[in-house]
């Protein structure tokens, strides 16, 4: 890491690019965890996003992604974000429901 004082307020930081992804990766889970624990705008307006979906399933992103090719849930795609509707969410574990013998 370089740090060089250009103004004698002013700090020049340099700092290699695999540290600073392993930064920008840690604040982008981050912000995902928050947006799944506050409710984020996409849950009330109906939709979840693929971590949430992910959180409320249990699924590793492997299986979610599997799910997604066998188009086992319906979902939308804009751009690289990935929603899936709470009511289909619903369907789908409504439908992988396990009613008891009693």
């Amino acid at each position: 890491m370089l740090i060089a004082m250009i103004e004698s307020n002013i700090k020049l930081v340099v700092i290699p690019e695999e540290k600073l992804d392993l930064l920008l990766n840690g604040v982008t889970q981050i912000q995902q965890q928050l947006e799944a624990m506050t409710g984020t705008q996409s849950q009330r307006e109906g939709y979840y996003t693929s971590f949430e979906v992910r959180k409320i399933l249990g699924i590793s992103q492997k299986t979610w992604q599997t799910y997604r090719d066998q188009r086992r849930i319906p979902f939308c795609q804009f751009g690289r974000k990935i929603y899936v509707k709470i009511t289909d969410l619903n369907e789908f574990i409504e439908s992988h429901k396990i009613n008891s013998r009693s």
